[in-house]
């Protein structure tokens, strides 16, 4: 969870979003879509609770948002089911 050598720098998904997209990691990428991934990815990195808010390792979860393939704007809606 850490960096060589280094402690866990945690960050909470509001801080991760702006961070990834300060540091250019993702062009654009909201809160709520870190969270939604937190939950619906089992590749995201391990998740804390830090009192009300959700933290992530900052070292675990670059490389995670670099390394993704992004699907956006994708339509399962208008996808056949599969039979």
């Amino acid at each position: 969870m850490a960096d060589a050598g280094k402690g866990p720098d945690l960050v909470s998904f509001r801080e991760l979003a702006k961070r990834l997209v300060a540091e250019h990691v993702v062009p654009a990428i909201s809160h709520q879509r870190v969270s939604q991934l937190s939950r619906d990815d089992p590749d995201f990195p391990p998740v804390v609770r830090v009192g009300r808010s959700m933290a992530v390792d900052w070292y675990a979860a670059e490389p995670y948002f670099r390394d993704r393939k992004s699907r956006q704007g994708r339509r399962t809606d208008l996808s056949k089911p599969e039979e």
